[in-house]
């Protein structure tokens, strides 16, 4: 999870995601001015990005997931995690109710299916927009960070338990993934310490098997990535040290720092190619799930821990939490490829990946409310 210190233009860019947010942009630029020239693009490119390349943006996740839980990390302590653990729950129970609550207002059960869709947080462009709000060294970094990986947890067994890419086939599922974990268990107890056999060896098998048993195939190195040999204690959230850390499982995460967000550049270019136009009830019921459903949500969850007796990160004020919660609300990358996963191409689907798409407008407002509510001192809950 560490950023390594790299100056210059490049190194802005790749820290930033700036790849994603350039491939956001051409893609809506193309799909308005060249619609037709845009769709063939996207179909030809859909497979290859959405269910190879995204393997890795999601093994990337499940890095951070399983380091953390590492003993130092924030989730080895279940004390220690248990108010941003139940904040992450509530972020996405309350914005799932809403948008429920919504679609059966509005009367458009086309649309029920992305249900899950604003129960995403994109823990990349929620970093940076915290790191813009709220002073290095404040709780409410870590309390974001922690509920943003649990977000990232919790979202990747909704999109196996709920979204299946085909046919669900148990045989199938259960004929490939039972020699991939065995192969990748036997490679780690036989010191095997380059992560290319586990991602060409377990993770090519684990792939065949979601893909044929109707499971979506990017989580492919979900099941592999935590047999990876990796390091003892966990080093902290973005602790700049674990860039010299030599296992295999930091060694897979720093080679592909790079690559994933290329990969993530091609996603946007492929994926958020919405006609202006299909700007519709879903996107703002997407929107307003977001924006309205998380901080509720993330704040109510995480009173009701400490009226439990559970103690809040840092002495983290309900303000501050309020300020986090619309942070966590943007749900942009995860977001839009839930979209994806929900819906078939066509109209529906446009109208959900705009309000995906929309939902940066958090970032705005977050910051807004931070400069209006976040106090220089704090005092506690």
């Amino acid at each position: 999870m560490a950023h390594a210190a790299r100056p210059g233009l490049w190194a802005f860019v790749i820290d930033n995601s700036l790849l994603l947010v350039a491939g956001t942009l051409a893609a809506l630029i193309w799909a308005n001015t060249s619609p037709g020239s845009y769709e063939h693009f996207a179909h030809a490119l859909h497979f290859a990005v959405n269910d190879v390349g995204m393997v890795f943006f999601f093994a990337i996740a499940v890095t951070e997931i399983v380091e953390a839980t590492l003993p130092g990390g924030p989730l080895a302590s279940v004390r220690q995690a248990a108010v941003p653990l139940m904040a992450a729950v509530g972020g996405m129970i309350a914005p799932a109710a809403l948008y429920a609550a919504l679609v059966m207002i509005a009367g458009r059960p086309e649309l029920m299916p992305g249900w899950a869709v604003p129960c995403a947080t994109d823990i990349a462009f929620s970093y940076l927009v915290a790191r813009l709000i709220f002073p290095p060294d404040h709780p409410a970094i870590p309390f974001l960070l922690l509920l943003a990986i649990a977000d990232d947890a919790l979202g990747l067994l909704l999109l196996a338990v709920f979204y299946p890419s085909g046919p669900v086939s148990p045989l199938s599922f259960v004929a490939f993934m039972a020699p991939a974990i065995a192969v990748t268990v036997l490679m780690a107890r036989r010191g095997v310490r380059s992560f290319w056999p586990y991602v060409l060896i377990g993770g090519g098998l684990s792939w065949t098997a979601l893909y044929l048993g109707g499971v979506h195939p990017a989580l492919a190195l979900v099941p592999i990535l935590p047999f990876m040999p990796r390091a003892a204690r966990d080093r902290g959230l973005f602790d700049p040290s674990e860039t010299t850390l030599t296992d295999t499982m930091n060694r897979f995460e720093h080679w592909w720092k790079v690559p994933v967000q290329v990969i993530l550049g091609c996603f946007g270019l492929v994926n958020a190619g919405v006609p202006l136009g299909g700007l519709g009830a879903g996107s703002w019921m997407v929107l307003t799930s977001l924006l309205v459903g998380k901080p509720v949500g993330i704040v109510a969850t995480a009173a009701l821990g400490v009226l439990l007796g559970l103690s809040a990160p840092g002495g983290l004020r309900y303000r501050e939490m309020v300020v986090v919660g619309v942070v966590a609300g943007i749900g942009f990358t995860v977001a839009l490829f839930f979209a994806t996963a929900a819906f078939p191409p066509g109209p529906v689907l446009d109208e959900v990946k705009m309000g995906a798409l929309l939902s940066f407008a958090g970032a705005p407002l977050a910051i807004g409310l931070g400069w209006l509510i976040v106090p220089r001192k704090r005092d506690g809950l």
